[in-house]
């Protein structure tokens, strides 16, 4: 058996597909991306592609050894991302031929359903409060928000103020049985991080994502020592390295690989049973489609520390297509009592609809995150 054909498909809303086909007709689908930078990481995969062809895609192992050591330059966004999205798929055609689902390959299933969280928006306290209600409604027990907008180094008391204004509006909205997670989305600095971390303790939050910039995570710490909520990051994180030297430093109670950043299906097991052994939960990092979803589930599977993941289902960037647009079967998406099943088909345990990816690809599709500045003019974190 050898990869015979490779194709890419960057399709709406922000998303790339790849697809691998084998000398004895195979297919298997891994989605290499980051968002913001499709076209980028479409021109490292194609490189990338020169050391595959032709290769047994059953040797995962020897294949990510080979591209990700094979380069003298190494790591980085783009080229692991690029590298996750070949391993994805690398895993999706060596668990068809055997006829299992991926996870059944790392050691078999932990747990028979998956918890899952949801995106909130929302800019007013009663916008935000309306949104989590819906989620509820859909069956979710668990919702995640942004907390804030673009800040400075320091703020007034007024931002404090209407951030907590917000998220109790949504606590009171939903509850104390449903979980609250919020994301700092690495827009608030060390200083101002105290302060928000300080007047949100009594909302009790599940966790604190990305509390400070993956850049500051010196500060994580210092920062868990003054507060009781569980701080999480990761999401801009690449392979077992950076994760060893940021379980070393302390701090983080949750770690948050993405499977479509990190290094793929195995680095991310990696990852997971290195965080195990810290102590660390893993909540997986997904706003992507169905292919990254379906490939952190085959890792939430066999993974005894994975708790929660991230589902992008009606997420805000979902305005041209959703994660069922692509599915032939979308019916185990929708949560019940707060948990999905796991997908138990070959491979990833997903069919995609192929003829839907075709119709909707375009090379001319470009998707950029906002470029935000502060008052006086200056760049901000988006």
């Amino acid at each position: 058996m050898r990869v015979a054909r490779a194709e890419l498909f960057p399709v709406p809303p922000r998303w790339l597909f790849l697809r691998l086909e084998t000398d004895d007709g195979l297919v298997g689908w891994g989605e290499p991306i980051v968002e913001g930078r499709a076209s980028t990481v479409a021109r490292a995969v194609e490189e990338l592609m020169e050391y595959v062809l032709g290769s047994d895609p059953r040797r995962v192992e020897d294949l990510f050894q080979v591209l990700y050591r094979g380069g003298f330059y190494r790591g980085g966004p783009v080229l692991t991302s690029a590298l996750s999205g070949i391993e994805q798929a690398l895993w999706d055609i060596k668990a068809r031929a055997l006829g299992v689902p991926v996870y059944e390959l790392l050691g078999g299933r932990v747990r028979e359903r998956m918890k899952v969280y949801a995106w909130v928006g929302g800019d007013r306290p009663e916008e935000a409060a309306d949104q989590a209600r819906q989620r509820v409604a859909m069956g979710y027990r668990a919702i995640k928000m942004n907390a804030t907008a673009e800040t400075a180094y320091l703020e007034s008391p007024a931002l404090v103020r209407e951030v907590v204004r917000r998220v109790r509006a949504v606590r009171e909205a939903v509850g104390w049985e449903v979980d609250v997670a919020l994301d700092f989305h690495g827009r608030v600095h060390q200083a101002e991080a105290v302060r928000l971390l300080a007047a949100l303790e009594e909302l009790e939050p599940l966790f604190v994502e990305e509390p400070v910039l993956p850049e500051h995570a010196f500060a994580l710490p210092e920062l868990a020592r003054k507060t009781r909520i569980p701080l999480a990051t990761g999401e801009r994180l690449y392979t077992r390295w950076q994760f060893r030297d940021l379980l070393a430093a302390g701090g983080v109670a949750v770690i948050q690989p993405d499977v479509s950043h990190a290094g793929g299906i195995w680095e991310v097991r990696k990852i997971a049973a290195m965080a195990e052994a810290y102590d660390v939960a893993v909540a997986p990092h997904c706003p992507l489609g169905p292919v990254a979803l379906a490939a952190a589930l085959q890792v939430d599977a066999s993974t005894p520390n994975a708790f929660i993941q991230e589902e992008s289902l009606g997420i805000h960037y979902n305005m041209e297509a959703d994660l069922e647009t692509y599915l032939a079967d979308a019916s185990w998406l929708v949560p019940t009592d707060g948990t999905i099943a796991l997908p138990e088909g070959p491979g990833l345990g997903i069919e995609l609809r192929e003829e839907a990816i075709r119709a909707s690809a375009s090379p001319a599709l470009r998707w950029h995150n906002p470029v935000w500045r502060l008052p006086d003019g200056s760049v901000a974190e988006w």
